[in-house]
């Protein structure tokens, strides 16, 4: 049976998960204002960002690698709320924008697979799915490319080398609604929170 997601009668002030990708990490000065601006309160899942470059770089196992990679999601979230943002590490919608700092929360809950396949986006669809609201994916690309045109939507897997290999499958089995922006572009970022359009890619089945 479908899961039934919680609905808001306004979505210009509705809950939503925003995982704020590494390669955003120079932009995060411009991009946390916008971030505590929103009007609709952010879960704000950080990424890996230089932090998780390094883990990359060393050779340890797989296990070694998860929980690296997991402290570095949580040290890229302490830099984000080094620009003005709360931090938490319950797993709870907030109700003001707040940045999630992880490690402790998946120590705990030892839940997903030790693999590269299974990056900092799959685990905010994962959360986005547990809490039942929105996922936004902030990149430093518009959204997903097939040859060389923004795909508006996308219903089906394709192969894109912005998110791990498990992240479309999962939201589109548990339809998550997903929208992937250009988070190097603040004012888009704004816009889109203030429910005007821009360019973007949705992922699922039904919107």
């Amino acid at each position: 049976m479908k899961k039934c997601r919680e609905s808001y009668k306004d979505q210009s002030t509705s809950p939503i998960l925003v995982k704020v990708g590494g390669s955003l990490y120079n932009q995060i000065p411009d991009l946390a204002p916008v971030l505590i601006a929103s009007k609709r309160p952010l879960f704000i899942i950080p990424g890996g960002g230089p932090f998780a470059d390094l883990v990359r770089k060393v050779r340890v196992n797989n296990d070694a690698a998860h929980w690296m990679a997991i402290a570095a999601m949580e040290q890229y979230g302490w830099f984000i709320s080094s620009f003005g943002i709360l931090t938490t590490d319950k797993i709870s919608v907030p109700l003001i924008t707040t940045v999630l700092l992880p490690y402790l929360y998946f120590r705990k809950n030892d839940i997903l697979p030790h693999t590269w396949d299974v990056t900092s986006d799959t685990i905010a669809a994962w959360l986005a799915d547990s809490l039942h609201v929105d996922l936004l994916l902030l990149k430093s690309i518009d959204g997903i490319f097939i040859n060389g045109i923004l795909q508006e939507q996308v219903s089906g897997p394709v192969e894109s080398d912005i998110v791990d290999p498990c992240f479309i499958p999962f939201v589109i089995k548990n339809t998550v609604k997903t929208t992937i922006i250009n988070g190097a572009q603040p004012d888009r970022v704004e816009k889109y929170l203030n429910g005007y359009m821009v360019p973007r890619t949705e992922i699922g089945t039904t919107f």
